[in-house]
């Protein structure tokens, strides 16, 4: 039976610090390439419709430098307060799949002539706490944490999709396959022994994510 090396403290410490510069500093690389529509040839926005499209695909990307912080920081609080190394990788497999969007994101929004939040570093401490303090109340509340979030991230692409211009098949094309990757993550996550989080708490999440993401669509 192969033996599993346990990641010390201070390897996953060191680990979080090397992911969060990456993830806010540097050119994110998917795995998967961008999903494309069967269009033939890309057809024209208007200016309008350009720059909607890119504050939603800002949002969007500012949502994926959040998932990185979170999963980062539930992986670290896994190790460092319960030793829960399969937890920690679990959620390190699922940050792995987030960074495709983060990469994806930031294509499109270079394809729309737009830019990325200028507050990224703010969003992802933000969310890097949230996360430390979600995986020293648990297993169960960190995995459901998961799930809640993946929901909400879901049923938000949902309405970008309801609000993204008919003709942009390139950004409908990414968000039709984020929607079905953060489905997947939530599903994963509940058959891994995930709990449903108060709501209270899920309130509050949707409260601190309205306040983000309107903030993001202008900056």
């Amino acid at each position: 039976m192969p033996l599993t090396r346990r990641t010390s403290t201070l390897d996953a410490l060191l680990s979080a610090v090397d992911c969060s510069f990456r993830t806010v500093w540097a050119p994110p690389h998917g795995s998967r390439p961008t999903p494309r529509s069967q269009s033939v040839s890309p057809p024209e926005l208007s200016d309008a419709e350009r720059q909607l499209a890119g504050a939603l695909m800002r949002v969007n990307h500012v949502g994926e430098v959040c998932a990185q912080a979170l999963y980062t920081s539930q992986a670290l609080g896994a190790r460092a307060f319960s030793r829960q190394e399969a937890l920690a990788q679990h959620l390190e497999e699922a940050s792995r799949e987030e960074t495709d969007h983060l990469a994806w994101t930031a294509q499109r929004l270079r394809e729309l002539q737009d830019h990325p939040s200028r507050l990224n570093p703010l969003w992802y401490t933000g969310a890097f706490g949230i996360g430390l303090l979600a995986s020293a109340a648990g297993r169960a509340t960190s995995l459901g944490f998961v799930i809640e979030t993946e929901r909400q991230v879901e049923a938000h692409l949902d309405s970008h999709l309801d609000r993204l211009p008919p003709q942009d098949h390139a950004s409908r094309a990414i968000v039709d396959q984020m929607k079905a990757d953060e489905a997947a993550h939530a599903d994963a996550a509940l058959a891994s022994g995930g709990r449903e989080l108060p709501t209270a708490i899920k309130r509050l999440m949707r409260a601190a994510a309205k306040v983000m993401t309107s903030i993001a669509h202008r900056i």
